[in-house]
């Protein structure tokens, strides 16, 4: 093993996290790809594994500046800020976390949806405010068990957050790249056609160029004046701008998001409005989760050091 093999790059990371990678492994680190290049030029040569936390992109030019890369390991299970193309004809090995943040994210889906349907915000609010004493009841909400929902990319998390709407008695709709085996859930071959048969859009779609703008603002449309999204993905598989409009016109009920385009500062109409539910990116911000999720980073890190295979690969 050579010395310092390992560079902690991202501000993103918690003190535990970057404790827990030094104890590990010899290492330095930045708080951005874009500070590579102002490493010693004799240290980036020495540097074979990034450790990685952030949204900043990480491409082929920052992989250029080690000529010794030989992994990425990315802190999260999307990893759409790593150009994989360049990574892959560089022989630069990939791994991300996913499965140990399925649950969490999954809950995150359930907790928006509650929230926005139940008017969890504004009925804290009526409390907090007084307005209960001084007014009586508020606004009535809306039912989620029986409901229809849909989900928009049936992979692992996507699964979980259908188990778990099952559990409220929903009738399932979804859309894949494929037909998937399930108890009767119902498959539809677009989002528009999924958006246009249910009262709430989940989106649980992997991020990257492919999936931009998936939802469009045609699926938006589908929705309808009843309808609510919920997206817990990544900001750029739905049409931001068209679901900004559909808000503010009042051409769907409302959405819950767990992520937006340029986080973390997002498009300030979001914050005049009544009708959305915002989070900040938390769908696996918990102690169990993160931890886990560091667990793994590591564990990919210490096999390719080693010689052993990877336990995420993606590439």
């Amino acid at each position: 093993m050579t010395d310092t093999p390992l560079l902690i790059c991202g501000a993103a990371f918690t003190e535990d996290e970057r404790a827990r990678l030094s104890t590990a492994v010899s290492s330095v680190s930045v708080e951005s790809p874009a500070a590579l290049e102002g490493l010693a030029p004799g240290l980036r040569e020495r540097l074979r594994v990034v450790a990685y936390k952030g949204q900043a992109p990480f491409g082929a030019r920052e992989m250029a500046a080690l000529p010794g890369l030989g992994l990425i390991a990315n802190f999260g299970v999307g990893y759409d800020a790593i150009d994989l193309a360049a990574a892959t004809a560089r022989d630069i090995r990939v791994t991300n976390t996913p499965d140990v943040l399925n649950d969490d994210v999954a809950d995150m889906a359930v907790g928006l949806i509650l929230a926005q349907a139940r008017c969890l915000l504004r009925g804290d609010g009526w409390v907090r405010s007084g307005r209960w004493s001084k007014y009586g009841e508020m606004p009535l909400a809306w039912k989620v068990s029986g409901a229809r929902a849909g989900i928009v990319g049936l992979g692992r998390i996507g699964r979980e957050i259908a188990d778990r709407l099952a559990a409220f008695k929903m009738e399932i709709h979804y859309h894949s790249r494929q037909q998937k085996e399930t108890p009767g859930w119902r498959y539809h071959a677009d989002p528009v056609s999924l958006a246009g048969a249910v009262d709430f859009l989940v989106v649980a779609l992997v991020g990257g160029e492919e999936t931009r703008n998936y939802v469009s603002a045609e699926a938006i449309a589908a929705l309808g004046p009843t309808g609510v999204l919920i997206n817990i993905s990544r900001g750029t598989t739905v049409d931001e701008g068209a679901l900004l409009a559909a808000l503010e016109q009042r051409r769907i009920a409302g959405a819950g998001l767990d992520v937006y385009l340029d986080e973390p500062a997002i498009d300030p109409r979001f914050q005049g409005l009544d009708n959305v539910v915002l989070q900040p990116h938390a769908g696996s911000a918990t102690v169990e989760t993160r931890r886990a999720m560091a667990e793994l980073q590591l564990a990919n890190i210490r096999a390719f050091l080693d010689g052993e295979p990877l336990p995420s690969p993606v590439n």
